[in-house]
């Protein structure tokens, strides 16, 4: 559905899409509408879909996913208008199910009860997922808070990021940007938070259920990790950037965005 500004407000097919516009600022304003948009993949986008997407402002598809996963799962993305398709690969947080072909299947109970343990013991938290993330992923989330900063959607320009989920990859560049202009940070974490609710029912299970197809036993550690978004893991998150940079805007900075393209940023979504 779209509004009379061709806003979207839902892009059938797509889980986990939502307008990051009218979120309150520090300053007593709110995030603009129809600039800066967050989804799950395109995959499952429907021919309604396709058709809404179209008649959009988003011009501007930036994918965080990595090669394999956009081989399994390629964004279905409108013929009748041209998109500019930004490939952003971030390794850290991928979901990709074909990462689990090279288990064992069929194994006997105590075999899997044993491959259990091991993955359990092995997978990381929210907090070691992030701060990798955050590590590895400057230059790519300076990128997608660049093109942002030039969005107009009088030009069909405004923004589309997107993972597999829209919760890890997606979540932590959304709260940079939003944090970055100065969202007022529990509009923020509550923003991250309710990917959780956007993704229950036939997309976690869907995706657990491809998991298991692979053989990869559903702990609930792995389980907690594919399907939540705990308020406390991206407060976390935001905490360790203000502690190794002093704020999400200087890890933007630190990321190569200029100051001039941090104003451009704030102009264009505050």
């Amino acid at each position: 559905m779209t509004t009379e500004n061709s806003t979207l407000t839902s892009l059938p097919g797509v889980f986990n899409f939502r307008d990051l516009g009218g979120l309150p600022t520090v300053g007593g304003g709110e995030t603009r509408p129809g600039i800066f948009y967050r989804s799950a993949a395109l995959a499952t986008l429907t021919d309604q879909g396709e058709s809404d997407l179209a008649a959009s402002d988003i011009g501007v598809i930036v994918d965080f996913r990595i090669p394999g996963e956009r081989q399994a799962q390629p964004d279905r993305l409108p013929t009748t208008r041209p998109f500019k398709v930004v490939d952003l690969p971030i390794n850290t947080g991928n979901m990709s199910a074909p990462a689990g072909a090279d288990i064992p299947q069929n194994l006997p109970p105590e075999a899997m009860a044993e491959m259990a343990k091991k993955i359990a013991a092995h997978l990381p938290s929210f907090d070691d997922l992030y701060r990798q993330m955050l590590d590895e992923g400057s230059s790519d989330f300076a990128q997608t808070a660049r093109l942002v900063s030039q969005a107009n959607p009088v030009s069909d320009s405004a923004v589309l990021i997107h993972c597999t989920a829209g919760k890890d990859r997606t979540g932590v560049a959304t709260a940079l940007i939003l944090s970055a202009v100065g969202v007022e940070h529990d509009a923020v974490v509550a923003d991250y938070a309710s990917s959780q609710k956007y993704l229950q029912g036939p997309w976690a299970d869907g995706m657990l259920a491809q998991m298991k197809k692979f053989g990869i036993p559903l702990v609930p550690q792995l389980v907690n990790i594919v399907t939540t978004t705990p308020p406390e893991a991206i407060t976390s998150a935001l905490n360790y950037v203000n502690d190794q940079f002093g704020s999400p805007a200087g890890y933007l900075r630190h990321g190569g965005l200029t100051e001039a393209e941090l104003s451009a940023l704030k102009a264009t979504l505050v």
